[in-house]
């Protein structure tokens, strides 16, 4: 199959193409020596195939190169935007469309208290942006609707208002604000914003881990199930073993473990917010502060797993594998560092293989054994009010009524939370997703489509009539 034919949009396999060249030099011990020269691997010759001018092409392949190695190691965000490559985007705020009459009313001029409208010789109205504030109410008094918000891609995509336009109409990302959901990433047509890569970290630990007397692990988040469709999921756990992993584990045995320690805290509470999704806890941090004592002291599934396979083999090194940018920041924070040493996506780890030349779609299967169905329908929304219902039930607590919401989306994590702040909310147990969908939606997916949850069930099933509780003791159980 053609790579490009891999990833749902061609900025996914720009950025992959990226990825593999740091990566092949890397495993090469040629990377210093060459980096200069990958923009031009890429985009060989004169002749320009995206831009105005190779020139530029070239410039913006190079930060994409940093950013592949590391990015800006003095911005704490994973999250970083090529200031170079945002000027494809028109400038962002309320503009006037050709659909304006230039009519009698002037209803617009009457209600902008900045005085920033005026009419040209035709007639036609005119905002100066230099008095605007983006209030609006010019758009809302037209009558031909001919004043519009001309938003940014990654404006839309951003739910929780993090990215502004700076006066270089560059898009600027608040890290106060941000949670490293990753949705701009997606949604920029331009690329212009990429998630930092650890793969030179993953690539030196794999190199050096005989020597150093390591043991690697890979821990690989059930979404997998649905992204490999061009092979099989058992083809890309071989692959992982072919790329020097000792051992590969399902993060879905992290998440039996949270489901039957979740299910008895919340009994004990009454309330709480699920620690699963790092996205969503960090929103509550920032944005509902007051709230935040709700969040369940549970780590994550990958944390979790992570802590306890750490705890079980003293050499172990674990790389996490999902769908998430926001794991790649909550690997950063001290409650999960000492366990997780790395984080990649989906979008890497095939980056990763063709690094090595490894077509997966010819090597033979290995399946992974251990977790639950509820383990494993974590990766999509409801999956983990499921679990935990199943968790109550094996726990036999009756006197306890499970009163769940399912949030798909910052969008619906906010509206519960602000019902939770006002107490409106019928509900004890609020299960929120950054993602529309869940992790199945994450930024760092191979490919986004509506029959990824089914992937997923499908996945689930081959587990059996497992219970929770029968999975929890066989973790890590690796391959």
């Amino acid at each position: 199959m053609s790579a490009v034919r891999k990833f749902d949009t061609k900025v996914q396999y720009l950025n992959y193409k990226v990825l593999r060249e740091v990566a092949r030099l890397a495993w090469e011990d040629k990377l210093l020596e060459n980096v200069m020269g990958i923009p031009k691997m890429i985009v060989p010759g004169k002749t320009p195939t995206m831009r105005c001018c190779v020139y530029k092409e070239h410039a913006i392949l190079a930060e994409r190169v940093k950013i592949a190695m590391g990015g800006d190691r003095e911005n704490p965000n994973v999250i970083e935007v090529i200031d170079i490559a945002c000027d494809g985007c028109p400038a962002a705020g309320f503009a006037v469309t050709e659909s304006c009459r230039g009519c009698l009313a002037h209803r617009c001029e009457d209600v902008c208290k900045r005085g920033a409208i005026s009419f040209d010789h035709d007639y036609v109205a005119h905002i100066d942006k230099s008095k605007c504030v983006e209030c609006g109410q010019c758009a809302k008094v037209c009558p031909y609707s001919a004043i519009v918000n001309q938003k940014r891609p990654c404006q839309n995509a951003c739910k929780i208002k993090a990215i502004s336009i700076t006066e270089d109409n560059a898009a600027c990302i608040d890290n106060n604000k941000c949670i490293a959901c990753g949705a701009c990433v997606y949604q920029c047509p331009f690329g212009a914003i990429m998630d930092k890569s650890y793969l030179l970290d993953v690539i030196e630990m794999l190199k050096k881990s005989k020597e150093r007397g390591d043991t690697m692990y890979a821990l690989i988040a059930p979404a997998a199930s649905s992204q490999f469709k061009f092979a099989k999921l058992g083809q890309a756990i071989t692959g992982l073993r072919a790329l020097g992993f000792d051992n590969v584990c399902e993060a879905a045995l992290g998440a039996d473990m949270v489901a039957d320690a979740e299910s008895k805290e919340l009994a004990e509470k009454g309330f709480l917010t699920s620690s699963c999704c790092p996205a969503f806890v960090d929103y509550i941090k920032k944005a509902f502060p007051d709230l935040a004592r709700f969040i369940s002291h549970n780590l994550s599934p990958m944390a979790t797993i992570a802590k306890y396979i750490k705890e079980t083999d003293k050499t172990a090194k674990i790389v996490f594998i999902g769908p998430c940018t926001a794991k790649k920041a909550e690997a950063q924070l001290s409650t999960v560092k000492p366990y997780v040493d790395a984080v990649m996506t989906f979008e890497e780890l095939q980056a990763l293989f063709d690094s090595r030349d490894i077509d997966i779609t010819t090597l033979e299967e290995t399946e992974l054994t251990g977790a639950s169905y509820f383990g494993r329908i974590f990766a999509r929304s409801g999956g983990l009010s499921e679990a935990v219902a199943q968790g109550l039930s094996e726990h036999k607590i009756e006197d306890f009524e499970l009163k769940a919401i399912a949030c798909s989306g910052i969008e619906e994590c906010r509206a519960a939370l602000i019902k939770k702040g006002v107490n409106k909310l019928d509900a004890n147990f609020i299960e929120g997703m950054a993602c529309v969908g869940g992790c199945i939606g994450g930024a760092g997916c191979l490919t986004h489509g509506e029959n990824n949850r089914a992937k997923v069930d499908e996945y689930a099933r081959e587990a059996g009539d497992k219970t929770i509780s029968e999975a929890v003791p066989t973790a890590p159980n690796p391959v």
